[in-house]
């Protein structure tokens, strides 16, 4: 296989991944054990890539947020859960996406300091799909149970935002765990019950987080001297095929989750993760 379909197919697997709650950085983690491994700049790029999509896809919401910055109103067409919006709602939403993102900023740089690197290794992503799967399926429960008690919510509280920011943090120091589900589930039990706005707000989150970790990179390759050993013809082949393929995959999982809980996906990462560990004492 040539280094370019590779990164078309590692492309691919990101962009289906990424907001899907099974994984993204787990799965590439396992298809580079085949396709061959990847440097953490193309790695986070390609996110960047799915992370893009998602801007086009909300660009109506963020821009909702971006004029209640100068007093317009936001009104409900420009909110995908049709909710209506003052502006000093719609700021007090952009301010919680930034308080769930400093968090997970000044987490990350934490993270960071101590030196703390990705396991690439299958049997930490194998266990830690299927610890998630189950974390999902109770979650879940326990999620629909305080629904029926709160009733729907769509607001996101200052405790919900910072949760989401720690969410974040723990995803990406334990590959397999999947960033979406964390910060989702996370948002449900704290308090937001409807599923559209908890997946909401944690796919919002996600663009701040997944573009500040890309310039991260980038300027410590530029520091270091690294940004000419870039393969910069497969990175772009693999951003654009992410961005494509994630495009397809929110706008799916948005309408799937209007009438459907996260159960399938649990039961896949459970069947994954029992497969790799089945799988390892082979030898393999």
């Amino acid at each position: 296989m040539t280094d370019l379909l590779a990164a078309l197919l590692l492309g691919i697997i990101e962009g289906i991944t990424e907001f899907l709650p099974i994984s993204s950085t787990g799965h590439l983690l396992i298809a580079q054990h085949w396709l061959g491994a990847r440097s953490a700049l193309f790695n986070i790029a390609i996110q960047a890539g799915a992370i893009g999509a998602v801007v086009l896809i909300y660009r109506k919401r963020l821009w909702g947020m971006a004029v209640a910055f100068a007093g317009h109103d936001a009104p409900a067409e420009y909110d995908p859960l049709g909710i209506t919006a003052t502006p000093a709602q719609s700021r007090d939403y952009a301010f919680k996406l930034l308080a769930a993102f400093a968090v997970t900023a000044v987490g990350g740089l934490l993270v960071k300091a101590l030196g703390w690197e990705l396991p690439t290794a299958i049997a930490p992503i194998a266990w830690a799909l299927v610890i998630g799967a189950v974390w999902m399926l109770v979650a879940e429960h326990l999620a629909a149970r305080r629904a029926e008690k709160l009733g729907e919510r769509t607001a996101i509280s200052w405790t919900v935002a910072v949760l989401v920011g720690i969410a974040q943090v723990v995803a990406g120091v334990f590959p397999g765990t999947s960033r979406s589900a964390a910060t989702i589930f996370v948002a449900l039990l704290a308090g937001t019950t409807n599923r559209a706005a908890a997946t909401e707000f944690a796919f919002l989150v996600g663009i701040p987080t997944m573009f500040a970790a890309t310039g991260y990179e980038v300027l410590e390759l530029y520091l270091d001297g690294g940004l000419g050993t870039v393969d910069w013809t497969e990175l772009s082949v693999a951003f654009v095929a992410s961005a494509v393929t994630a495009f397809i995959a929110v706008k799916w999982l948005l309408r799937y989750i209007q009438s459907h809980r996260f159960t399938a996906f649990a039961v896949y990462r459970l069947a994954l993760g029992l497969a790799l560990l089945l799988w390892l004492p082979a030898g393999n």
